[in-house]
């Protein structure tokens, strides 16, 4: 069984650089991937287009109170 030893912070980067490892692939290994940002980039852009088409006017105002003996025109936009 072949053991490996975890490279500290401050430990030579493995790549060759000659930084430390913390400056180096340290900070790549803890990044997300390019195409994990488009999914999240993605979600959240849908997620306000839904938010956004929610709020349209074009639904017709049926509990508008009219005066007595009177009903509201959904092709007025007013009491009758």
């Amino acid at each position: 069984m072949v053991r490996t030893q975890k490279i500290g912070r401050n430990d030579p980067c493995r790549c060759g650089s000659g930084k430390k490892y913390k400056h180096c692939c340290a900070r790549k290994e803890s990044q997300l991937s390019p195409t994990a940002w488009i999914a999240i980039v993605g979600v959240g852009l849908a997620a306000l287009a839904a938010i956004l088409f929610s709020f349209t006017t074009d639904t017709p105002l049926t509990s508008v109170n009219c005066p007595p003996g009177q009903v509201w025109s959904i092709d007025h936009g007013h009491c009758h």
